[in-house]
């Protein structure tokens, strides 16, 4: 994920590896006067080619009801993820680009009952949202901000708030994290990987991890308090199962947060896949009795064999979907009730 300070200069911008070009041009509005620049990408009907482009906007409207006007001091750059759109019917010919804000309150409306102006807040803007988050003022329900706290600086609350909302969803809703469980998380250098094994340290759990390359391991290694086990696959000759069934004396694990995972035999596999990913039936083979399984892998497939095996140890199979709290109007807030706080620059608190 990388942060931008703003609109003035979007930065480089990290694309998939199916898109073939991206261009930068500015597309002028209308003729009236105009008060800022956003940044939109825009998606051929082929689906090879993304376009991104700078639009001048008018002033926002009239702040009113539960509506707050922000001034933004940072914004993450993440993966726009297109599927997700076109499976919502969310096709626009221009998308609004940068959904991770954070800054200061200008306005808010009549109805707003968290926020005043000069607050300094962070937030996820929707996924219909009609405001980029690279742009000068936004325009946001209330319900999707935060206060940002005092010691957090702009970057890092932008960048860090969606992997953090990840995390907490995954070791609190879904495997109900709680001292003394055994955690396994996968790419534990990674942004998501980072979190979740600083709130499975303040949880009191035990933590396990993979590593994807031997200077991953090395920051692995670095972290305090430290981590009970730091499996390196990097050379694919892990036995991912195994090492944590010896770390845990046969009992297996109480939850896995996985990064991915292999769903077919290694012929059928790229290898890339092969040999960072365990397979499926690794992870049903670790898993204690009674586990979960927080799973990123939207194409999961389990044979009967599978759920049988699932079925004797009493383990659940849950699927980790960032976006479904701002997908459903019931979860608005909820998750983001939650959010980092910086203690003494050391440690991550979550508050509730």
């Amino acid at each position: 994920m990388r942060t931008a300070p703003g609109p003035e200069g979007a930065g480089p911008l990290q694309k998939d590896s199916k898109v073939a070009v991206v261009k930068v041009q500015a597309v002028g509005a209308a003729p009236r006067q105009v008060t800022m620049k956003g940044l939109y990408f825009q998606q051929s009907s082929t689906s090879e080619e993304i376009t991104f482009v700078f639009q001048e906007r008018e002033n926002l409207p009239v702040t009113e009801d539960n509506y707050v006007k922000l001034q933004v001091k940072a914004c993450a750059l993440s993966q726009i993820n297109t599927k997700l759109l076109t499976e919502m019917k969310m096709e626009k010919d221009f998308f609004p680009v940068g959904r991770e804000v954070a800054g200061i309150v200008l306005d808010v409306g009549s109805k707003v009952s968290f926020f005043q102006p000069g607050d300094e807040v962070a937030g996820i803007l929707p996924l219909d949202s009609e405001d980029p988050g690279l742009c000068e003022a936004v325009r946001v329900h209330e319900h999707y901000l935060v206060h940002k706290p005092e010691k957090v600086t702009w970057t890092e609350a932008a960048g860090t708030i969606r992997d953090g909302v990840r995390a907490y969803t995954a070791l609190h809703y879904l495997s109900h994290l709680s001292p003394g469980k055994s955690v396994l998380i996968m790419d534990g250098a990674s942004a998501l990987g980072t979190i979740a094994i600083q709130l499975a340290h303040h949880r009191g759990a035990k933590v396990i991890s993979t590593a994807c390359s031997l200077e991953d391991k090395q920051c692995l290694e670095r972290c305090r308090p430290s981590i009970a086990r730091v499996i390196d696959v990097s050379n694919g000759k892990a036995q991912v199962a195994e090492s944590c069934l010896e770390e845990t004396g046969g009992l297996g694990v109480d939850i896995v947060l996985d990064a991915g995972v292999r769903l077919y035999s290694k012929d059928d596999e790229p290898a890339v896949k092969l040999q960072l990913l365990p397979h499926k039936h690794d992870i049903i083979t670790l898993l204690g009795v009674g586990g979960h399984w927080v799973t990123t892998e939207e194409n999961l497939q389990l044979d009967p064999p599978d759920s049988h095996c699932l079925f004797l140890k009493g383990a659940t199979v849950a699927f980790l979907n960032d976006e479904v709290w701002n997908l459903s109007n019931v979860q608005q807030g909820k998750y983001l009730s939650t959010y980092l706080k910086r203690c003494d620059g050391e440690v991550i608190n979550w508050c509730f």
